[in-house]
């Protein structure tokens, strides 16, 4: 896993206004380490559709994994939130799709703004287990650890991210999702969750929690059974693209 060789553009910030659907905006956030090119299949599916999309590249992320220690976790909401604010001011409705670490900076925006509906894919909302207790510790003495990425069941894929997991960014990381996860309760758009059976990176108590604690007027959950984490770019891409589709479709 690296960011060589990734197709042209993929690792910026990407904006395409819509046509038929271009009233209807969506954001679409991707995960920690990675890129926007694990969200770009699946914006792209949209646009084709005539929706306005946004891929924004979260601070830290796409550069060098150095960067990612050098970032305070305000940052990454606070950059989809200028995407929100743009496609407010020339929308009808906004979406926000997220994927992991994405999943928890899409909750975090959205319990702050109006949204027409979230999508999350194996969000992410905590962080198990004593050894985040001594990440501070850690960071201290490592800049940087073995990778989490580039969980993909399908063959010859990748998520064009970092191929290190820069230390000071987990203890930033950390913090944003215990900031999120203590106003759940603020998130009361509709909801649709797909969490994948055999996830890799993250435990299925992610999912769990966002489901009991998000009051959402509306909250549905579907398991992917053919992919890993990076899903947006798995065997269950299709499923994931069609459903999210109805979503918007419904709540438009």
């Amino acid at each position: 896993m690296a960011t060589s060789k990734t197709p042209a553009g993929w690792l910026e910030d990407y904006f395409a206004p819509g046509k038929e659907h271009a009233d209807i905006g969506i954001v679409f956030v991707h995960g920690f380490t990675g890129s926007p090119a694990s969200m770009r299949p699946w914006a792209a599916y949209f646009e084709e559709r005539g929706y306005t999309v946004s891929v924004p590249r979260l601070p830290g992320h796409a550069t060098e994994w150095q960067d990612l220690n050098k970032v305070k976790w305000q940052e990454w909401p606070a950059r989809v939130q200028v995407e929100i604010d743009k496609l407010k001011g020339i929308c009808r409705k906004v979406f926000v799709f997220g994927l992991s670490m994405g999943g928890g900076t899409t909750l975090n925006v959205a319990e702050n703004n109006e949204l027409a509906g979230i999508c999350l894919v194996n969000p992410m909302i905590h962080i198990p287990g004593n050894l985040i207790k001594f990440a501070p510790i850690l960071a201290m003495l490592q800049p940087g650890r073995a990778s989490v990425g580039d969980d993909i069941k399908k063959p010859d894929v990748t998520e064009w991210g970092y191929d290190m997991l820069p230390t000071k960014g987990v203890v930033q990381l950390n913090k944003m999702l215990k900031v999120t996860r203590a106003n759940l309760s603020s998130v009361t758009c509709p909801t649709l969750l797909f969490h994948s059976v055999d996830d890799h990176v993250l435990p299925i108590s992610n999912s769990n929690i966002i489901m009991s604690e998000i009051a959402s007027i509306s909250g549905q959950r579907i398991e992917l059974t053919n992919s890993y984490h990076v899903a947006t770019m798995d065997f269950d891409a299709p499923l994931i693209f069609a459903n999210s589709l109805a979503h918007v479709e419904h709540w438009s």
